[in-house]
């Protein structure tokens, strides 16, 4: 009997895994019954897994190992919502946004708390450095929002900045790309290989928006044994128990609430208010305040709805289990 082997889940195919295994590719499929026993995590991209192979077809995979880090999601169901991982076992979180009109600084405040949530660590990276001249503003206007998260303007049309990338992949490291479509993960991951593996499309002129090129995560290794986990473009991430990834990104608001000297403060009028004091002064703008409120508001909704959900399935089981001894009792 063929003992059971540890593997990495280099891809997702509905349902269908694709693993690293030492001699190739293999693909597995979930043992479903060890999993609703166990209660295991689905495997996502990055996720070592136990393996029972299978000579004859597809393996099956019986256990997810532990994560070191996991990017998740608000999977986007309005009836059961739920957490989605995307990516697992990752060292760092290239965040990419790229120098056109569609440069949008809320938008990275969202991605840099689901990345710090994650686990990794954050760096932003900005794509095509060849549409500007000068990305200075751009990365001073950044600095307003990313405390203590580098920085990095490229362009995988020149290969302007991609040396400075080299200290995040390094062999054995693994890098997540997280971006919306159009933004230049799929160019930045062929210039990474030094040749084209995946396909990319050019952005409309009209609004410098993107078409997904990516259709699903897939684990890739770099020529210098270095790993790149590509995802699909996504333009809005739901948010997902993330309070402690928001504190991160926010570190500055929430300096400023620690503060403040009213413990039921509602930091609207309230004189001598700490948060209303940096706003005023420009510490923090009003911007970064409202979109705190508003990670913070989508949080707190998610929250209750799961927990919500998560009560209202503990009473169908409790009924389940009441109804069937019912049953047996007037057998």
């Amino acid at each position: 009997m063929l003992q059971n082997m540890i593997m990495q889940v280099s891809a997702v195919h509905k349902g269908r895994y694709e693993l690293l295994a030492e001699n190739g590719r293999v693909f597995a499929k979930l043992k479903a019954g060890i999993y609703r026993k166990n209660d295991e995590p689905y495997p996502t991209t990055g996720d070592y897994v136990d393996v029972m192979p299978n000579p004859e077809g597809d393996s099956l995979i019986v256990k997810t190992h532990e994560r070191k880090s996991c990017f998740t999601r608000l999977y986007p169901d309005k009836n059961k919502p739920h957490e989605q991982a995307l990516a697992a076992n990752f060292d760092t979180v290239f965040i990419m946004q790229s120098l056109n009109q569609d440069f949008n600084l809320r938008r990275i405040e969202r991605y840099l708390a689901l990345a710090w949530q994650s686990g990794g660590r954050p760096v932003i990276i900005l794509t095509k450095g060849d549409l500007i001249d000068d990305p200075s503003q751009h990365i001073c206007e950044l600095e307003t929002v990313a405390m203590g998260v580098d920085i990095i303007a490229i362009s995988a049309v020149t290969g302007k900045g991609l040396d400075s990338l080299s200290k995040y992949i390094q062999p054995g490291m693994t890098v997540v790309f997280l971006g919306s479509s159009g933004v230049g993960k799929s160019s930045l991951l062929n210039a990474l290989m030094g040749e084209k593996i995946m396909e990319v499309n050019e952005i409309r002129d009209d609004d410098a928006k993107g078409r997904h090129t990516t259709t699903h995560r897939q684990l890739v290794r770099l020529p210098n044994g270095a790993f790149v986990i590509d995802t699909p473009g996504m333009r809005e991430l739901g948010m997902w128990d993330a309070a402690e990834g928001i504190g991160e990104a926010f570190s500055d608001v929430e300096a400023s609430l620690d503060a403040c000297r009213f413990s039921d403060c509602q930091h609207q009028t309230e004189p001598g208010c700490a948060v209303r004091l940096a706003i005023e002064s420009g510490e923090i703008t009003q911007e970064r305040w409202d979109s705190y409120l508003k990670l913070k508001r989508e949080t707190l909704y998610i929250e209750n709805k799961a927990a919500a959900m998560r009560e209202k399935s503990a009473r169908n089981k409790d009924i389940s289990a009441w109804v069937r001894r019912r049953k047996k009792e007037t057998w």
